[in-house]
């Protein structure tokens, strides 16, 4: 059949080159006659598609008549064991517990604001200072008074020490001291009241009231502290994970907007079921440093709920299932000359990640599985192996 497709094609070529005493190509192309040209053109069009039939029907007579083209081409590739981790993908928000909003403790006038928007400050750095009403006048003045009031107990002191005057006068002098004593630290709290501190080393990214306002406890906010240091990621875990998502199983966080990955490990799980979406809290370690990543900031994260370190894996495309639910590969055997015989092996599977899904039995270690051509082939039939992977 071979000689009989060269000579008809032999044929073909002569004729359109010239073979039955008409122009060749080249010389109707010289004329510059475009009548004449487009009229070749059509011509050879025409010859192109009865010549691509009857090659298609050559090489369909071939295929019924030579055994060897009725056998099916396939790949196949060699079953592995690897380590198959699984991850869970969820979404999750950039959190810090140092993201606060400052509120003052003591009503009155915002008199001075010492710090701007983007400075750094210190724990217990002075931020502002609000108008105290003549408090600290009143300190001073109570201050005075404590002093003549611990003079008194010490001389009274020395005198009963030494048997001289009465007891009672002795108390009196030690409960009146005692007494401006402590007025004068509840005095010094709430002066203290009027001067705003940072409650941790940050950032002050935001100065909310400027100076010369009123504020008040509760109501009026002063500023927004940030320290990018001490971050984490929190998301919600769907309650069926809550057994094998636990603290140190390892994290890859995915920032999309800032093009940027790394590998983290939850730090804490909650044991909360929310009811209302069934899910529990759990926080991831957030690395920090170049101070790139902003409260808030969406991340998605792949948390790894399940390792196997002695895995099959292999395309789910290939997988099948029979009329009893059964799922199944085929795989090759007696292979020999790139050719084998197929053999049909029920499977089951586990967990799948990607393209990929895990093999619980059935497949062995060194197993030649069939991948292309997997669903055009049946038990028991022969096959020619193009690629072994």
């Amino acid at each position: 059949m071979k000689y009989i497709y060269l000579t008809l094609l032999s044929a073909i070529i002569l004729t359109s080159c010239g073979g039955d005493g008409k122009k060749s190509v080249e010389d109707i192309i010289a004329t510059d006659d475009l009548a004449a040209i487009r009229k070749k053109k059509s011509d050879l069009d025409t010859e192109h598609i009865e010549l691509g039939a009857k090659i298609k029907m050559l090489e369909e007579k071939i295929k019924a008549l030579d055994p060897q083209e009725k056998i099916p081409l396939i790949t196949t590739f060699k079953a592995k064991e690897t380590v198959f981790n699984h991850f869970i993908e969820l979404q999750g928000n950039v959190s810090t517990k140092q993201n606060v909003v400052i509120f003052p403790e003591y009503s009155g006038m915002l008199t001075d604001v010492y710090v701007t928007e983007g400075q750094k400050v210190s724990k217990g750095q002075i931020l502002a200072r609000i108008d105290d009403g003549g408090l600290s006048q009143q300190l001073s003045q109570l201050k005075i008074q404590t002093a003549l009031t611990k003079t008194t107990f010490e001389r009274q002191e020395r005198l009963w020490n030494q048997k001289i005057g009465s007891e009672i006068q002795y108390l009196q002098a030690k409960t009146t001291y005692e007494a401006q004593e402590q007025a004068v630290n509840q005095l010094q709290k709430q002066v203290g009241k009027t001067v705003v501190r940072a409650p941790f080393t940050g950032t002050i990214d935001d100065v909310i009231t400027e100076r010369g306002s009123v504020v008040s406890p509760g109501q009026s906010q002063l500023f927004r502290i940030v320290n990018l240091k001490d971050m984490y990621i929190e998301t919600d875990v769907p309650e069926r994970y809550i057994s094998n998502v636990t603290p140190g199983k390892e994290v890859i966080v995915d920032f999309l907007f800032l093009d940027k990955e790394i590998k983290s490990k939850v730090r804490q799980a909650g044991n909360f079921i929310n009811p209302a979406n069934r899910t529990f809290k759990v926080e991831v370690d957030l690395s920090n440093t170049d101070q790139t990543i902003k409260p808030n900031l969406t991340a998605k994260l792949k948390i790894n709920d399940y390792t196997n370190p002695k895995a099959i894996l292999i395309p789910q495309s290939i997988i099948s299932e029979n009329a009893e639910g059964q799922q199944y590969v085929y795989t090759v055997t007696g292979e020999s000359n790139h050719k084998a015989t197929v053999k049909r092996i029920i499977i089951e599977t586990g967990k799948t990640q990607g393209d990929y899904i895990e093999i619980l039995s059935g497949l062995e270690d060194g197993l030649s599985v069939i991948e292309e051509g997997a669903r055009s082939v049946k038990d028991g039939q022969a096959v020619k192996i193009l690629v072994t992977e």
